[in-house]
């Protein structure tokens, strides 16, 4: 059986991650043969999805609370989704995974990086993406896609500095790990960050 694989898409409110996970999934299943499961965070299961309804309406969560309930629907999605789908060799295609907890939490909540450390390697152990394209896009640019979509949540209402600090926190995490986090510049029309998306995906296929 060949190695499932973990692709993960990350970026600020905004960003257009929906349509792109789904041309995403179409072209690896036309270029890479796979067959991919498509999953999202926080939720992905039963749990996970009634934990992530009081997550996004819940207006009055502090950060540590926000990061464990992040982590216990991980865990969660860990044992009953993920982990059995690399097993199975399928391919998985997971809409944000940890580096958002270190973006919004770390970056945006101000909790300590070594605080989410350690509930990614408890929970985690050495289980880490295998590429994660990274979606940005100027926070302001961002907010209003984000308005505009009509499914406002608590995170719509934050404010600029705050997606300021989430862009320069997935930033960081881009820089420290520039072989796994590939940057795509999503300010741009839908066809030419799609054509990125694929020349990057084509290229790191080539390294398998």
């Amino acid at each position: 059986m060949k190695p499932g694989r973990f692709i993960t898409l990350e970026g600020g409110e905004g960003a257009g991650k929906t349509v792109n996970l789904n041309f995403i999934r179409d072209w690896l299943v036309q270029h890479a043969g796979a067959t991919v499961r498509v999953t999202r965070e926080p939720g992905g299961t039963a749990v996970g999805e009634d934990i992530r309804r009081l997550f996004l309406q819940q207006a009055d969560l502090q950060p540590e609370t926000e990061l464990l309930l992040i982590f216990a629907a991980r865990a969660q999605h860990l044992h009953q989704v993920i982990r059995p789908a690399l097993a199975r060799g399928e391919w998985v295609l997971c809409d944000r995974f940890t580096d958002a907890s270190y973006a919004y939490q770390g970056g945006g909540r101000g909790l300590a990086q070594e605080r989410i450390a350690y509930l990614e390697n408890w929970l985690q152990g050495d289980l880490r993406p295998d590429l994660t394209l990274l979606l940005d896009t100027p926070p302001e640019l961002g907010k209003a896609r984000a308005h505009g979509r009509g499914d406002a949540n608590r995170f719509d209402t934050e404010t600029e500095r705050f997606y300021v600090k989430v862009r320069q926190a997935y930033a960081d995490r881009a820089a420290s790990e520039p072989q796994r986090i590939q940057r795509v510049d999503a300010s741009r029309p839908l066809p030419e960050v799609q054509q990125h998306i694929a020349t990057l995906l084509l290229q790191w296929l080539d390294l398998l």
